[in-house]
């Protein structure tokens, strides 16, 4: 499928958003994520079914000043 990740275009074979982080090398706790404009909670994530062309927004923590 097809989806708009932090607002680029990728082809990722994903049925739920757990499933897309994994792909995308995603690793941690500390990800927020959101589909469509809604938070969508960690716990959430392995049953959180996706669709085509959804957007999608990873966000992770930087360390820093």
């Amino acid at each position: 499928m097809t989806f708009i990740v932090n607002g680029e275009e990728q082809a990722v074979q994903a049925k739920t958003l757990a499933d897309l982080l994994h792909a995308l090398e995603y690793e941690g706790e500390w990800l927020a994520t959101a589909v469509n404009g809604e938070l969508i909670h960690r716990e959430d994530r392995p049953t959180y079914a996706l669709r085509h062309h959804d957007r999608i927004e990873i966000l992770s923590p930087m360390q820093g000043g």
